[in-house]
């Protein structure tokens, strides 16, 4: 069941959500791997992925049908697509925060 999509600065991102509720975001891949990744999330339109020290993705006008998925669970898988093939996939732990738009930088 897709929850989301969104055109963005570096291209589009899926949510997507299982029959078990477990969620995948599709996304164009970054430079460089995930070291220590983190989602981090409030409940609201924006989501921030923390990849590494050098690399953040900010999700923004998420889907409200997947808003309450989303922070109902505690680690979600993303896969890094590089035009039709998997770059890399790994999971990623969900951190609930106040207020994301506090951590991201315009």
């Amino acid at each position: 069941m897709a929850l989301s999509n969104e055109i963005g600065q570096k291209g589009k991102y899926s949510i997507l959500q299982n029959a078990k509720g477990e969620i995948m975001i599709m996304m164009e891949s970054r430079i460089g791997g995930p070291e220590n990744p983190r989602f981090i999330y409030d409940g609201g339109e924006v989501a921030l992925l923390y990849r590494s020290q050098e690399s953040s993705v900010a999700f923004r006008n998420i889907d409200a049908g997947a808003r309450s998925p989303l922070k109902s669970v505690t680690e979600i898988l993303v896969v890094e697509i590089e035009g039709e093939d998997v770059e890399r996939e790994y999971m990623v732990p969900v951190r609930i925060v106040k207020d994301v738009n506090n951590l991201i930088i315009s």
